[in-house]
């Protein structure tokens, strides 16, 4: 097995399960190095460290930012997925909304959408929770967000 030391920047992609022994958990991160969500990537993520593993089960919510560090293991031709051993978590934001129950975030690059079944309306932000406004309906997602870049010289 190759390992090597990763830091990453990333978003939690849905809630945290308890690991197989107590004080473990697991979790997946998706990192985005670039705005093309073609570039994002998926990382599958363990901790043993018992303090983390509590913050992830109790109370990091799904689309907040994480800043982790810890060994990445890519299995030597077994097929199986590289995985990332956290030893350090930092909550970097949070997610834009806490209380989703029937709300779903997704991305756009950098910027993070709040899809609600009840309306056509959706609410959008920068990664780092910046307001950038309301969509009418999903199919106005993408000229908000071009408004939003070319009043702010192209950063989210």
């Amino acid at each position: 097995m190759d390992t090597k030391p990763l830091t990453i920047d990333g978003f939690l992609y849905a809630v945290p399960t308890p690991g197989t022994c107590p004080g473990t958990a697991r979790f997946e991160v998706i990192s985005s190095p670039t705005d093309d969500p073609e570039d994002d990537t998926v990382f599958s993520c363990t901790t043993e460290e018992p303090r983390i593993a509590y913050a992830l089960l109790t109370e990091i919510q799904p689309g907040d930012l994480l800043h982790l560090s810890g060994t990445l293991v890519q299995p030597s031709d077994t097929g199986e997925a590289a995985q990332l051993t956290v030893d350090a978590l930092e909550v970097l934001a949070t997610a834009p909304a806490r209380a989703l129950q029937e709300m779903v975030l997704d991305r756009y690059g950098d910027y993070v959408v709040v899809f609600d079944a009840d309306t056509d309306a959706v609410p959008v932000f920068t990664a780092l929770g910046q307001w950038v406004g309301i969509a009418e309906n999903p199919d106005a997602i993408g000229t908000l967000i071009e408004i939003h870049e070319s009043g702010n010289g192209g950063d989210a």
